[in-house]
């Protein structure tokens, strides 16, 4: 029988070498968060399916098409969660966070799972970090969750992305636009792909976010949300741009914006670039005030947002954005017979107790060979440890990035090695240009 050696369609390994990059991501994108008031909420990988039928929409392409659903051995109609605020709402609603002080602000980062062609930043299984917020009408709340996914990008040093923002309405002015959109699309419903035709009676908003090159040409000149707008809708949205000037966040208004899922209403929005193709999209959001009852919830006002964090990842790549260096261990022992052995044992424990990286050879290989080992490992100090050194209680610390050597003894290895790596530090470190006198920090410096 062969080996299964080939990763499914649509997903994608991340191998040590590259894994530092998506923590990096991933932190960033929490530590920012928190610095709103966000705080991490972690929701199963699997809901039941009537959540996203309920959540997301049963007329969007993502119950249509796109989810994984199957029969658990219970029966029960089970879904890998295609995105993240339908489980966030039902974690809300289920331990009671509708009960503490409003407004509730989650974050998460987490994997999602849709059955779409892979391309370019968008897999099968992929990951995005998403923020939700229960329980605020303000269009403050709008504004300020716009900026936070701003500050990430910032933080990110990511650049050249676009605002796009736009207000889809609540239910009671998004009737009226309704009929104006079955009215418009009737007229060309013999040329509208099956799903759209089923979308016409049931939700022709649907229409305008078909993925067909038929139903998006037809879709150019349909009806646009904003000239249906009631005053408070209008109201709100005017705010929201007034707030987004006073954080000078730049935007435009695409009245296309519409969002591939249900339940959104009023403010919707997306981050675009062009640096990516055609799949610019690389964070969406918005209001979804009717989600948390439409899920056995009361009436709460909320929005949130989605980042992939593939696309993401793809967009620093192609603008060469920053990354930090993966950390490298701080020591490695080459240890020779088994006395060295027992006391490297001895010397990794102290070291990793006060917080250094150390690493030792598993395969007690020869000399030549743990050497070159630990050049591949990246190690930034080298100690060999023979019979001798035992013996005499003291071994030689290789700097490997300068080569030079210092005696160091075996019993106080650990104070020994701080106080090198300290030194080697505070000798590399200038402050505008020039060395700095580290002593008239302890006030040992001269003064007049």
């Amino acid at each position: 029988m062969a080996l299964v050696t080939k990763a499914i369609k649509g997903t994608k390994d991340v191998l040590p070498k590259d894994v530092y990059k998506n923590q990096y991501i991933e932190a960033t994108c929490l530590g920012v968060a928190e610095q709103f008031g966000y705080k991490e909420i972690r929701t199963p990988v699997f809901e039941h399916t009537e959540l996203f039928q309920r959540g997301v929409g049963d007329t969007t392409d993502v119950v249509q098409k796109e989810m994984y659903t199957f029969d658990d051995k219970g029966g029960r109609s089970i879904t890998l969660r295609p995105e993240g605020t339908a489980g966030a709402v039902r974690s809300y609603l289920e331990n009671g966070l509708c009960n503490e002080a409003l407004p509730q602000k989650v974050c998460y980062n987490t994997s999602c799972y849709r059955y779409e062609k892979p391309q370019a930043g968008r897999l099968r299984e992929f990951h995005q970090f998403g923020v939700e917020c229960f329980g605020s009408a303000s269009p403050l709340a709008d504004a300020e969750i716009i900026a936070l996914a701003k500050a990430i990008f910032d933080n990110l040093k990511v650049k050249d992305l676009s605002l796009e923002i736009n207000s889809i309405g609540c239910p009671t002015c998004r009737a009226e636009y309704h009929k104006a959109l079955k009215e418009y699309f009737n007229a060309r419903k013999d040329e509208l792909c099956d799903t759209c035709k089923d979308r016409l009676d049931r939700n022709p908003m649907r229409i305008l976010d078909c993925k067909s090159p038929v139903c998006s040409e037809i879709a150019k000149d349909a009806p646009v949300m904003l000239d249906y707008l009631c005053e408070e809708c209008k109201e709100h949205f005017d705010k929201v741009q007034e707030y987004l000037k006073a954080q000078r966040i730049e935007f435009n208004i695409n009245p296309k914006i519409v969002r591939g899922l249900d339940y959104y209403t009023k403010t919707v929005f997306e981050f675009v670039s062009d640096s990516i193709g055609a799949q610019g999209t690389v964070c969406g959001g918005g209001r979804y005030d009717g989600l948390v009852e439409e899920l056995g919830g009361q009436k709460t006002a909320s929005l949130g947002f989605g980042m992939g964090l593939e696309r993401l990842m793809l967009l620093m790549e192609a603008q060469n954005c920053p990354f930090p260096e993966p950390q490298s261990a701080d020591l490695f022992i080459v240890a020779l017979g088994d006395k060295a052995v027992l006391k490297a044992l001895e010397i990794s424990k102290d070291m990793r107790a006060e917080g250094f990286g150390c690493l030792m050879d598993l395969n007690q290989r020869s000399v030549r060979a743990q050497m070159k080992y630990a050049d591949k490992l990246g190690a930034k100090f080298n100690l060999v440890i023979g019979d001798n050194e035992v013996e005499s209680g003291c071994a030689k610390l290789k700097n490997m990035s300068t080569g030079e050597e210092t005696e160091i003894q075996l019993e106080t290895f650990v104070n020994g090695f701080y106080n090198i790596s300290l030194a080697e530090q505070l000798a590399d470190l200038e402050i505008n240009g020039e060395e700095f006198d580290f002593g008239t920090l302890f006030g040992n410096g001269n003064e007049e």
